[in-house]
């Protein structure tokens, strides 16, 4: 009988952690990833805004994807001592294949960001470039 307070409890949390959709896989599959603490999310597919910006599918070719990366430094001239809040902003340009997963990861550097574009299983494919970053 005690089990059941806890079954109630965890059936609305699990609605907090829903699976992403299925892949299509007519279509290539990117995610975002960055340490916990950070968050890259895309911003726009081909000029347009995406949807969610945790994970997308597009079609097979060309495609360009731009992303916001934000991070806090804790040293980075913020009043009083306080962590600065850095947002810096990417872009990809790259010829995706059908059937395919990608990911872009991103983290900190100094008052900046490295971030690569990586072929599943973590085959790194290219450099994200930074376009720029800068305090909130």
């Amino acid at each position: 009988m005690r089990l059941l307070p806890y079954l109630l409890l965890a059936i609305p949390l699990s609605a907090c952690a829903a699976a992403l959709p299925q892949a299509d896989p007519q279509q290539a599959w990117i995610e975002l990833y960055s340490t916990p603490g950070n968050t890259l999310m895309a911003q726009k597919l081909d000029g347009k805004k995406v949807a969610d910006g945790r994970y997308f599918q597009v079609s097979p070719g060309s495609h360009e994807l731009n992303a916001r990366f934000q991070f806090e430094v804790e040293n980075g001239g913020g009043t009083l001592g306080n962590p600065r809040q850095i947002t810096c902003h990417l872009k990809v340009k790259y010829d995706f294949v059908a059937g395919q997963r990608y990911r872009i990861e991103a983290r900190p550097v100094a008052m900046s960001t490295q971030a690569w574009l990586y072929a599943m299983p973590r085959k790194a494919l290219k450099q994200v470039s930074v376009e720029r970053c800068g305090p909130v």
